[in-house]
């Protein structure tokens, strides 16, 4: 039966098939910034928000989804009663105002996604405070009206400054207060810590950098102040509850091999290390934070950042902790790539040959609505039909 077994398993029609036995987080990032997944549109009519999640959640379960990533602090605002911060413009319309009639939006959507069978991932934005500074509402109690000296503009948005101690620690204050309140699976931060590069306008810190730097260079004082935050959140998740994970979706590359020989064989205008100050690798050999979900979204045979290139790269450099794969299903159509019908199921198959993946993430939930290419009935009728086990917390 032994060798039967093994010849079975390596029957090409079989590898599919043993593959997903194992362990697989499959899960969709829910994105309620500017409205792009949930709510549609902001109401205070909290029984229109509730029918609307319940819509979601069956969909996604339906598809053979097992976690939901839901973003809860867009831009330093919230979806949960909070002593913190106000209620975000995007669920109600109006920074501030609770739904009607009131009731805990995050606690409702951790039970209906639990009810489920699927993990619950409270995804947080960490220094994105006011979205636009032309156009976003702002409550007289945000953090920016109270504490102005603590925040950078940069092109039409503000944001905290990353190297001031006190926004380390209120930040920290912020997730620590959701992780003790609330039965999440995991605290998930995405890949804005310094900002995206504008042409030819520089970060404003100076003034952090002169008070702290102690000539250190800037770029490495950055990326220090990233670490700082980092290690600071990974101890207070910890010391509430042990097993709330701490997951990071960066920037799919790390550093270009041009620039280190450990970086990846692409050629990135922007990379986590040198544009966004965030050193991944540390992070993962450190033990700082229990799963990385790079961001992908690039076809295979893309000729600056082919997908396969970076798949594999990613298998080699987890260093013991899970990753998942960002996929951008939203990609869909956008280009000769994602129109082929056989792209994604393609990525998904080669994401399950490598055997330091444990999963992937799709981005985002709306374009499910649209079941583009058909890829909602591969999922549930072919990929995702048999339920799997969630990982477990390396």
């Amino acid at each position: 039966m032994k060798f039967l077994f093994t010849f079975i398993f390596f029957v090409p029609g079989f590898i599919f098939s043993a593959s997903a036995q194992r362990a697989e987080l499959r899960a969709v990032w829910i994105a309620t910034v500017s409205n792009i997944d949930f709510p549609s549109k902001p109401t205070i009519n909290s029984d229109v928000q509730k029918e609307e999640f319940i819509r979601l959640a069956d969909m996604h379960k339906n598809n053979g989804m097992n976690a939901l990533v839901v973003q809860i602090r867009p831009a330093t605002d919230a979806f949960y009663p909070s002593v913190y911060e106000p209620w975000s413009q995007w669920l109600t319309g109006k920074q501030g105002q609770p739904p009607v009639p009131y009731y805990d939006p995050l606690k409702f959507m951790i039970e209906e996604t639990h009810k489920r069978g699927m993990e619950f991932h409270a995804w947080m934005n960490p220094y994105r405070a006011v979205f636009n500074i032309n156009g976003s509402s702002i409550a007289p109690s945000h953090v920016t009206n109270v504490h102005p000296e603590w925040f950078l503009t940069y092109g039409d948005k503000k944001y905290f400054d990353p190297g001031n101690k006190d926004v380390q620690k209120y930040v920290t204050a912020v997730v620590r207060d959701v992780v003790s309140r609330y039965a999440i699976d995991a605290i998930h931060l995405d890949d804005y810590f310094y900002p995206y590069r504008i042409a030819g306008k520089e970060f404003p810190d100076w003034s952090m950098y002169n008070k702290y730097g102690k000539g250190m260079n800037k770029d490495d004082w950055r990326r220090s102040n990233t670490d700082s935050i980092i290690v600071m959140l990974s101890r207070a998740i910890k010391q509430e509850n042990k097993k709330c994970q701490f997951g990071i979706s960066p920037f799919g590359i790390w550093r270009n091999a041009d620039k280190d020989p450990l970086g990846s064989n692409t050629n990135a205008g922007v990379t986590n290390y040198d544009d966004l100050y965030a050193d991944i690798l540390l992070w993962l050999r450190q033990g700082w934070i229990d799963y990385v979900a790079p961001q992908l979204y690039w076809e295979i045979g893309h000729n600056l950042a082919d997908y396969e290139t970076l798949l594999d790269w990613w298998n080699k450099n987890t260093y013991g902790k899970n990753c998942y794969i960002g996929l951008g299903i939203y990609r869909a159509g956008s280009n000769a790539a994602w129109r082929d019908k056989t792209q994604l199921p393609r990525q998904i198959s080669m994401l399950r040959t490598r055997e330091n993946i444990n999963g992937m993430m799709f981005y985002s939930s709306k374009i499910f609505n649209k079941n583009p290419n058909g890829w909602n009935d591969s999922l549930r009728l072919n990929y995702f039909k048999d339920s799997v086990p969630l990982p477990v917390m390396k």
